[in-house]
């Protein structure tokens, strides 16, 4: 049975035009086909691509039945068997069930001064008068929190290795050969040290006997006290008693580290570059923020209304995914009128969700008023996908940008030093700002007393 929708263009001009100009491609395809259309151009497969919230919603409550997890051995082999993204039905349930504790929104509480903190401390670094990268910046905190949240690392010989040598892997498969180079196994050749898949294998063999010294290091000294989350995540239990062995905590360690970093990364530079080229956003985020006085708790700063809006807003209009990983139809199902064969591969295109024009008027331009406005549903508005498998690190993603964000606005000045509008394009497997978002620091805000007091 026909694809529905099908682009007629050869595949190999599709692969091109989709990842030259994602967002471009993308726009283009959906103003003929607003609501479902078949390319070839995402893995070299024929894919299903939907971004109509009834279909959206028919895809995530049959998700379990009627849609099965495309394998990707490439990708399992990097990030592991046992990771999350890896696992299906009971393991999946087990993993999950083990892993959701550790990142409810009640535990960021006790992340959350920290990563104020870190903020701070990486900006008071930065010379005034002195043009620098909001992406490299951003890199730079979220590894911070990353080693400390995440590893419970805060110096020693792991520390600094990790430092170095998770920002090389990472650079690695940002780029446009090593990302291309995942999804094609028979051109992954390990030629030596010196290719670019060889070096990488070799970084991420470093990384994992560094992750492996410290998992054995926690159980020799195991430490009650301890609030990151791999310490969580190792005295997590499931229905049996069963606690994950060395080689589950790595790869959810490795998932966290290659799913979760640079997603928050592109999130936190987009909104930092939205609260700048617009700044009336800026100055509505800050006033906002002045009301709450010279040190507020993390968790006031996180239930911000005006604050939440600009990450939503952020996180809708560049969302760092732009599709959800597709799944495989393993029973016929009925999308939008369209009967889908079982091993038809089908994609939720969360950019082109995010950017109908019926359910988000005017989507080109950046209004964080809309999240005060109206409540949009899940199947409306998914930054961090949906049903059961959406982003198990959301709250931590969610709570690290808003804490970032308002620590940099609240108490500096900066200016935006790009003279045309950032576009985006593909950084590894993300959608992130071309060249980085350039930017200056002028000067450190004066505290302020809030509204309250001066009342």
């Amino acid at each position: 049975m026909p694809l529905p929708n099908t682009i007629q263009a050869p595949s190999l001009i599709q692969t091109f035009q989709f990842f030259s100009n994602p967002t471009g491609f993308l726009e283009k395809v959906a103003q003929r086909h607003p609501d479902i259309f078949s390319g070839t151009f995402f893995a070299g497969q024929p894919c299903v691509f939907i971004q109509h919230p009834q279909a959206i919603e028919e895809f995530f409550r049959n998700e379990k039945q009627k849609f099965g997890l495309c394998e990707n051995k490439s990708v399992q082999a990097l990030i592991g068997k046992y990771a999350i993204t890896s696992l299906v039905g009971e393991n999946h349930k087990r993993h999950r069930q083990l892993l959701m504790p550790s990142f409810h929104g009640e535990r960021m509480r006790c992340y959350g001064q920290m990563i104020c903190d870190l903020t701070e401390e990486i900006l008071s670094q930065q010379p005034l008068g002195q043009i620098f990268s909001a992406h490299t910046m951003m890199k730079e905190i979220s590894l911070e929190v990353m080693l400390k949240v995440v590893f419970g690392l805060y110096s020693g010989e792991r520390y600094e290795k990790l430092k170095h040598l998770i920002p090389s892997m990472l650079n690695l498969l940002a780029s446009p050969l090593l990302s291309t180079l995942v999804f094609f196994p028979f051109l992954q050749k390990d030629l030596g040290a010196w290719s670019p898949w060889g070096k990488f294998l070799r970084i991420c063999k470093q990384v994992d006997s560094l992750l492996y010294a410290e998992i054995a290091y926690r159980r020799a000294k195991p430490d009650p006290e301890r609030t990151d989350i791999l310490s969580l995540l190792m005295e997590a239990k499931d229905q049996e008693g069963q606690s994950m062995t060395d080689q589950e905590l790595r790869d959810q360690l490795i998932t966290l580290l290659m799913g979760g970093h640079e997603t928050t990364v592109s999130g936190m530079t987009w909104a930092l570059y939205w609260a700048h080229r617009k700044p009336e956003v800026g100055e509505k985020l800050r006033q906002e923020l002045n009301t709450l006085g010279n040190n507020p708790e993390p968790m006031t700063i996180f239930k911000s209304p005006y604050l939440t809006a600009v990450c939503n807003e952020s996180l809708r209009y560049y969302h760092p995914g732009l599709v959800i990983f597709p799944r495989v139809v393993k029973q016929p199902v009925e999308l939008l009128g369209y009967t889908l064969e079982p091993g038809t591969r089908v994609i939720a295109c969360t950019y082109l969700i995010h950017h109908r024009e019926d359910t988000y008027p005017q989507h080109k331009e950046f209004r964080p008023e809309r999240f005060l406005e109206k409540k949009y549903s899940p199947y409306e508005f998914l930054p961090f996908g949906g049903g059961m498998r959406r982003c198990i690190g959301e709250a931590l993603a969610i709570f690290e940008m808003k804490l970032v964000l308002a620590s940099i606005i609240s108490k500096y000045k900066l200016s935006l030093e790009e003279l045309q509008p950032v576009q985006a394009k593909f950084q590894g497997f993300t959608l992130g700002p071309a060249n980085g978002v350039k930017m200056m620091l002028k000067e450190q805000c004066e505290p302020r007393k809030s509204l309250q007091t001066v009342a």
